[in-house]
């Protein structure tokens, strides 16, 4: 997993609230094993309508996906962390997210940032004369050209995983030496080779 620090870019708006996960990746897309080749069908259904938000001139190449409340709610489909990601996201901002669409985006190296209403708003309306943003992980802090800058929480696990692009087993190798010493000292129950 990548590590993700500060982004710095284009912001893409996606003024829509409770936008599920059958949204953001459709279930025909649902059937590979890997975890890349799902980012081209990012909202497929939507896309399809020429007007939609994201088909804009101004929303390609963004950094950042900005949006409504309950964003990723809905079922519980890695595949659409997976899509924001390898449509070329690092972070989405939104008031509120679907809790499992929430940790599904950080093992993914995906930034889910909430923003309380004032600051919510305060940056959606500085989006309007520039749809560029800086999300700094390591200071918690989105800044707006303009010199807004507002403050966020973010859980400090999560926070970890992603400023040193740590997945499960990376988290689990770091323990390698306490591992083999805990294994070291101590005996185990049975003789494992005399379970055929």
């Amino acid at each position: 997993m990548r590590e993700l620090r500060v982004v710095s870019g284009r912001v893409a708006l996606l003024d829509r609230a409770d936008v599920d996960t059958d949204q953001i990746i459709p279930k025909q897309f649902l059937k590979r094993i890997e975890r890349t080749g799902y980012g081209e069908f990012l909202f497929y259904d939507w896309a399809k309508d020429p007007a939609f938000e994201l088909n804009r001139p101004e929303a390609a190449g963004a950094a950042i996906l900005f949006t409504g409340r309950n964003f990723g709610c809905g079922s519980s489909r890695e595949h659409a962390a997976w899509a924001i990601e390898d449509a070329g996201y690092r972070v989405v901002i939104a008031p509120s997210f679907g809790d499992i669409f929430r940790t599904n985006s950080v093992k993914t190296g995906l930034a889910p940032v909430v923003l309380e209403p004032g600051p919510y708003a305060e940056v959606r309306a500085a989006l309007e004369e520039d749809a560029t943003l800086t999300v700094d992980l390591e200071r918690l802090v989105v800044e707006h050209p303009s010199g807004l800058s507002v403050g966020f929480e973010f859980d400090a696990h999560d926070r970890e995983t992603l400023l040193h692009g740590l997945d499960d087993i990376a988290r689990t190798l770091a323990q390698d030496d306490a591992i083999a010493a805990f294994e070291a000292r101590t005996r185990p129950r049975f003789d494992a080779l005399t379970l055929s």
